[in-house]
């Protein structure tokens, strides 16, 4: 590889990554649609039997009495908090301060709905059902988000789930899930998705997350609740005439991930233990609870950032396209999340790469 390489165009160039299921290219498309016969029909404006059996089958899988496809969590998410809000009578949600609406979606809350939110606790932390007690305002719907990702994906305990649960609905609190990658955690819980479901009013889940999908996501809640979410998909331009592409890959995607969560779950404690064993190297969570967690190097990201490109170009094994800074540049950190990619190399060569990374970063010292 060119010394004058970026760590993006380094870790695109090198046969082997340890990150993902793989590129995300028009093949994942094409791989879904080619197990479908293609006089099919499509769904129509949210109607028809490919759509509706979906959300059935989803609805199902989650516990839940009802679900709607939606061709985005955000949207789907600002719909629920909308409906809890004007049920309950109180312009007012209360979330984790790096939740997805607050950092990611342009004060959509505020701007689209007139909803006030309420940040919980504090931004290195989860949620604690103390932070829920000590709300002063009246708040209409609590969300959570499992695992919470801007903190490495660290979890609550499914104790510390239920107390929160059982809080809210004693106070008449809407509990809504952020479950973006429920599927991922529940090999750490050790329950169904229903079993977690069943302690929330209303439930989204991602399909190009953990799932690989193309895009889309479902709600589910009870029939009142759902019914209302599709007249608010409207109003918000969510019933695109067909989102065929988007449920057919993420109904054949489902099929080929969801029996694999459990290994996901292994390797990426197997992987964290590996970067822990590296100088200066630290994983949050340091044990994970899911198939993603973040790793934090006490290292400025101008000097790691050589190191990487030089393991690739040394080892052909990709471990990170990005470094954040942190601290004034005197840290850095980037995300890890696995899938398909990790089985299509060798232990042996991965434990031979992370050895020359820590001989590496030692000499760095």
């Amino acid at each position: 590889m060119q010394e004058s390489l970026t760590l993006k165009e380094a870790y695109k160039l090198t046969p082997y990554l340890l990150n993902g299921h793989g590129p995300r290219d028009v093949q994942v498309l094409m791989d879904a649609l080619s197990s479908y016969p293609g006089n099919m029909e499509s769904d129509i404006y949210g109607t028809g039997e490919l759509i509706e059996h979906f959300q059935t089958e989803m609805a199902t899988m989650l516990g839940k009495e009802s679900a709607v496809f939606f061709p985005s969590g955000t949207m789907a998410q600002q719909i629920a908090l909308r409906l809890w809000c004007d049920e309950k009578g109180w312009r007012r949600v209360a979330y984790h301060p790096l939740a997805h609406p607050e950092i990611h979606e342009e004060d959509c809350l505020r701007e689209l709905h007139q909803i006030e939110t309420v940040l919980l606790g504090e931004p290195d932390r989860l949620i604690r059902l103390e932070d829920i007690k000590q709300m002063k305002a009246d708040i209409s719907c609590v969300l959570l988000e499992l695992p919470q990702r801007e903190i490495g994906g660290q979890l609550p305990t499914y104790e510390e789930l239920e107390a929160i649960s059982k809080y809210c609905r004693e106070l008449g609190i809407k509990l809504h899930m952020d479950g973006a990658r429920l599927f991922e955690v529940l090999p750490h819980y050790k329950k169904t998705a229903a079993e977690v479901c069943q302690l929330f009013d209303s439930v989204y889940i991602s399909f190009y997350k953990g799932i690989g999908g193309v895009a889309g996501a479902i709600l589910a809640g009870d029939l009142s609740f759902t019914e209302k979410t599709k007249v608010w998909k409207r109003r918000l331009g969510g019933d695109l005439i067909s989102l065929y592409p988007y449920i057919l890959s993420a109904e054949y995607y489902i099929k080929q991930r969801l029996p694999k969560m459990d290994e996901y779950y292994e390797q990426s404690r197997e992987l964290a233990a590996l970067y822990n064993a590296c100088s200066g190297l630290t994983t949050v969570p340091y044990v994970p609870v899911s198939n993603m967690f973040h790793v934090h190097a006490a290292i400025p990201a101008e000097k790691l950032e050589p190191e990487l490109i030089a393991l690739y170009e040394q080892t052909g094994i990709g471990l990170t396209s990005y470094l954040t800074g942190n601290n004034g540049n005197s840290t850095c950190s980037f995300e890890v999340n696995i899938g398909d990619r990790y089985t299509k190399i060798s232990k042996e060569s991965v434990k031979k790469a992370f050895d020359l990374l820590h001989q590496r970063l030692v000499a760095l010292t």
